[in-house]
């Protein structure tokens, strides 16, 4: 039986084009191949890059926050139901896509290469591999969570 709430951490991409996320993975797989061998300094060069990456959850937010603000203060001065079925509208949208991981904007999105955040922290996560990062034997809880963080 299909869920109708997918996980949050896959809701995404069970709804992408099983092409697009085969291209997204590979574009990942390629930079990793290509920082494989480069210094620490490198890697943390690009794991700081990574966290300032946006990604697919925040564009679709600021979209249709931008659409929401933006109808709603034409509609005060405008015609008021038009416009303001489009600020509802965006508002279905957006809560499609946190429940289900879908909006009419996803799959043009999704095209442009924007990952989700756990294709990032994917990506994260093996440069933090590369760099050495998981190679503590024994650690406390709290050393473990650090490493995690950083």
């Amino acid at each position: 039986m299909k869920k109708i709430f997918p996980p949050t951490t896959k809701r995404i991409a069970l709804n992408t084009n099983t092409a697009t996320n085969a291209n997204i993975k590979n574009s990942t797989l390629r930079r990793i191949n290509i920082y494989k061998n480069s210094s620490d300094k490198i890697l943390s060069d690009n794991i700081d890059k990574l966290n300032s990456e946006w990604d697919m959850d925040r564009i679709i937010e600021v979209r249709a926050a931008s659409v929401v603000l933006a109808s709603t203060i034409i509609g005060l001065t405008t015609n008021k139901k038009y416009w303001f079925m489009l600020s509802g509208t965006a508002g279905l949208f957006l809560m499609q896509h946190a429940l289900q991981g879908w909006c009419p904007s996803a799959p043009i999105i999704r095209k442009l290469g924007i990952r989700t955040s756990e294709e990032i922290n994917n990506e994260k996560i093996a440069y933090k591999m590369l760099r050495d990062d998981f190679s503590i034997k024994s650690a406390s809880v709290e050393e473990l969570h650090s490493v995690a963080e950083k």
